[in-house]
């Protein structure tokens, strides 16, 4: 049907925008004081971008990407999460030319082809930053930073820091030969995927969600266990840092996230049902699996914005209310439109929310919708305020009512 939008889709209007703005406003406001810088990249890329950078074995790539051949016969897909297009960007153009780290935070639609479910939609758009070009865990330690402030003032309660090792290529390969040889001592009992994850990669058994398998991980070898000492002492130095600047946090073992890109640090912010509010990581080796000439340290998060507004909504957190006009201006008669035009131009020129009469209603009905759209106070301008140059401002919650001079009308609001 043509007035349906497609499922998993989301139209934005309303009280429902509101929110939208006021997080992604709060997100640009906290990345600014981090000088973080923001990047626009297209929403769809080269298919094997994501199959390179995400991996092959992540159900993203098997099963949720949006993908299809163009016109000129190239596999394209749309983005189904925001790091591996800004890495792409980061590399084509040449930002490691430049000195120091780079800070780089996007808000982008993102598109995966999953059940409709708690916040999660086929269409959903992302907050995220990545912070390429430092191998210090003070890196992860920023990114745990912002995203502990954005709770906070978003006010959300009760969110809690979850943090694990996933370690490097050098340890996981210890870490898989242990996995195997117990995920092998339950594999009738495991799901078909993950005893197929078993053969490609054995990590994405942890995260598997069907109930059977998740009882059988309980028990499984914990990659912390298998860490070298490159990524034991890394993980020990970021859990001091948080320790040092008292943000409270709790191992996890049964974090590895859901994408294949990640190495050492993976970490996830949790609220008291258990669900994820946001996650992320450390990722040394995506920019190298993209451009292999290239081999620069990077950590980043992503969190979901239709995610964020769900858990606000069943915490029943109050945001800040919608703007509503401090001014309607009602129009009373045919040849006063023009000069109450001004007026109204002239109060927005200043900054003052103004509404007025766009439907030629009576004076009766104009105050009904000045007092349906909740405006602050009102004011008739008609023939005799025109000549006398005079109205009368009413404050529709006192009823106080003020004579103003029309040509100083902004002073009243300012």
């Amino acid at each position: 049907m043509i007035t349906q939008r497609p499922k998993g889709t989301q139209d934005w209007y309303g009280s429902n925008m509101h929110k939208r703005t006021l997080i992604e406003g709060l997100a640009r406001k906290l990345c600014k004081a981090y000088n973080i810088k923001e990047i626009i990249t297209p929403v769809f890329e080269h298919t094997v971008l994501f199959q390179r950078g995400v991996g092959e074995t992540t159900d993203v790539v098997q099963k949720e990407m949006y993908t299809f051949e163009d016109k000129g016969h190239r596999s394209i897909t749309l983005k189904p999460e925001g790091t591996a297009g800004a890495i792409r960007a980061y590399l084509e153009n040449n930002l490691y030319a430049e000195s120091g780290p780079t800070k780089l935070f996007y808000v982008t639609p993102a598109f995966r082809y999953e059940q409709p479910q708690s916040g999660r939609l086929r269409q959903h758009h992302q907050f995220g930053v990545e912070f390429v070009g430092s191998k210090s865990p003070l890196a992860e330690v920023e990114l745990i930073t912002l995203i502990t402030t954005f709770i906070r003032e978003i006010g959300l309660k009760n969110a809690k820091l979850h943090i694990n090792s996933i370690g490097c290529a050098n340890c996981r390969k210890t870490y898989n030969d242990a996995l195997l040889a117990y995920l092998e001592q339950h594999k009738e009992n495991l799901c078909s995927t993950c005893i197929e994850r078993m053969a490609k990669n054995p990590l994405r058994v942890i995260d598997c969600k069907v109930p059977t398998c998740k009882e059988i991980v309980k028990n499984a070898p914990r990659t912390i266990d298998y860490l070298d000492d490159e990524c034991r002492e890394h993980f020990e130095e970021l859990q001091s840092l948080l320790n040092e600047l008292q943000i409270p946090y709790e191992i996890d073992t049964g974090i590895v996230r859901g994408l294949d890109y990640y190495t050492k640090t993976v970490f996830e912010f949790v609220n008291e049902d258990g669900f994820t509010l946001c996650g992320g990581g450390r990722y040394d080796n995506l920019v190298h699996e993209i451009d292999e000439k290239q081999n620069i340290p990077s950590v980043g998060f992503g969190m979901g914005i239709e995610r964020i507004i769900y858990f606000l909504e069943k915490e029943g957190v109050e945001l800040e209310p919608e703007t509503v006009p401090e001014l309607y201006v009602g129009i009373l008669g045919k040849e006063a439109k023009a000069a109450a035009y001004r007026i109204v131009n002239k109060l927005r020129d200043e900054g003052v929310v103004v509404e007025t009469d766009y439907m030629d209603r009576s004076v009766k009905a104009q105050m009904k919708y000045a007092n349906k759209i909740g405006a602050k106070n009102t004011v008739i301008i008609g023939a005799d305020e025109i000549s006398a140059n005079k109205a009368t401002i009413k404050n529709m919650e006192s009823h106080e009512q003020v004579e103003v001079d029309l040509n100083k009308i902004e002073t009243y609001f300012l």
